[in-house]
């Protein structure tokens, strides 16, 4: 059985990581990480976002858990 990519997204926000569409891309091969993160608003689970600038000056989407993040 597979673990869909939801659930390893959900368990790692749960970790207390933030996550950004590349690292969701890299660490679970998901090139949707919006939907994800759509449907596990969707599920009731609480997720915020921050933007944040890269090392090429990109700005980015980061999503967390607010009652989960890791300092």
């Amino acid at each position: 059985m597979t673990i869909k990519q939801t659930d390893e997204i959900k368990a790692y926000l749960k970790q207390g990581y933030r996550i950004t569409a590349i690292d969701a891309l890299q660490t679970f091969g998901c090139f949707r990480l919006a939907a994800r993160i759509k449907d596990l608003k969707d599920e009731g689970m609480k997720i915020d976002k921050v933007m944040v600038k890269t090392a090429s000056g990109a700005r980015v989407a980061q999503y967390y858990s607010p009652s989960k993040v890791r300092t």
